[in-house]
């Protein structure tokens, strides 16, 4: 399908290049997809951007492969088309693409095969990894390498039915080291709710969002929201999870959903979540978070300092906001490609400024 791999989507070099901006610009192409999850575009993109592998700048492949295996994961996992033997090509390059991240993408390669039934497959890989060997290893490197290939060894050697039930022990071996365990975790939420264990899920994703010792790292608490919501938890819950997620990316693609949710109650915040997405140029045409932003202004309207809200949430924008969303140029791009969009624009820019229409 592609034959790349998120962590950095800015990277700063020493002296940028043309191709520094180019591969620089690209990234940003691969996030802006991403979030609307345009999965062939991105796939598309990925293969672009797999040219910075070529780059010689000093520590830059190596930063390079890492964005291509994070993010590469991520779109085979969620691209419509990808198959057994797309994953399989991809994890062949980005193992071999630097050094720094081989015993861990084996380990991911195996783990993947694993689930899926290859069994022999998993195997070999697993012997790849035991035999992997790369300068000189600390004791507490080591120890983390035999931590990583027991969990892994227990699981591959077990058959399907014992599987299930057992290699929840290795994988918790697996997560007790800080890290971005993305694929593991939902493999094990996986095994853990097949068996009902929801109580046990639940644990397992608030630690793995929640734990200091851990990167920060956004999907973390998108995976356990996720859960929750399809479990059933109170509102109140959910919103915990959702605030943080919008402390760590006020442009995720759930902004909208947490809107919705913040607008059965604390309406000022559920303008500032708003407010935030329509600073991003991927959201700035989109007639759904406008929508959002109407229907609280409706609403805020019968509050009667609600000018004064708004004010306060506005904040840092006054200066520049109606400049950015409201110019000459946008209202006629606005008319020619959505109508609707226009409409609700002007309703906007109407409400808390009459003669700026």
């Amino acid at each position: 399908m592609f034959s790349k791999g998120g962590l950095q989507l800015h990277i700063n070099t020493p002296r940028e290049t043309g191709f520094h901006k180019t591969t620089r610009n690209c990234l940003q192409h691969i996030r802006e997809v991403l979030l609307h999850h345009r999965w062939q575009d991105a796939a598309e993109y990925m293969a672009s951007y797999s040219q910075t592998l070529e780059d010689t700048t000093a520590n830059m492949p190596q930063l390079y492969a890492e964005i291509i295996w994070r993010i590469g994961t991520e779109i085979l996992h969620h691209h419509p088309d990808s198959t057994l033997e797309d994953y399989n090509s991809f994890y062949e390059r980005v193992k071999h693409s630097g050094v720094k991240h081989y015993l861990k993408v084996c380990l991911e390669h195996s783990f993947h095969l694993l689930v899926n039934g290859q069994f022999e497959d998993a195997k070999i890989q697993l012997s790849i990894a035991e035999s992997w060997r790369y300068g000189k290893q600390s004791a507490g490197q080591s120890q983390r390498i035999r931590q990583r290939k027991h969990a892994y060894d227990a699981a591959v050697n077990q058959e399907m039915h014992s599987y299930f039930r057992q290699s929840s022990v290795n994988l918790k071996e697996i997560m007790k080291l800080p890290g971005v365990w993305d694929p593991f975790v939902l493999s094990y939420i996986d095994m853990l709710e097949f068996y009902n264990d929801h109580e046990g899920a639940v644990k397992v994703l608030n630690d793995y969002a929640y734990d200091d010792s851990f990167p920060p790292n956004p999907n973390a608490h998108v995976y356990l929201y996720r859960y929750m919501k399809k479990q059933n938890h109170p509102l109140k819950k959910l919103l915990k999870v959702l605030k943080i997620l919008h402390t760590l990316v006020p442009s995720h693609e759930l902004m909208p959903e947490y809107c919705s949710l913040l607008n059965e109650g604390d309406l000022q915040k559920a303008l500032g979540v708003v407010l935030d997405l329509l600073d991003y140029s991927s959201w700035r045409s989109n007639l759904d978070v406008w929508n959002h932003l109407m229907n609280i202004i409706k609403r805020l309207r019968m509050k009667k300092q609600w000018l004064k809200i708004f004010a306060e949430e506005m904040g840092y924008r006054k200066d520049w906001w109606l400049a950015i969303h409201f110019s000459t140029f946008q209202a006629r791009k606005d008319s020619a490609e959505n109508r609707e969009l226009l409409e609700v624009k002007s309703f906007v820019v109407g409400a808390f400024c009459p003669h700026c229409k």
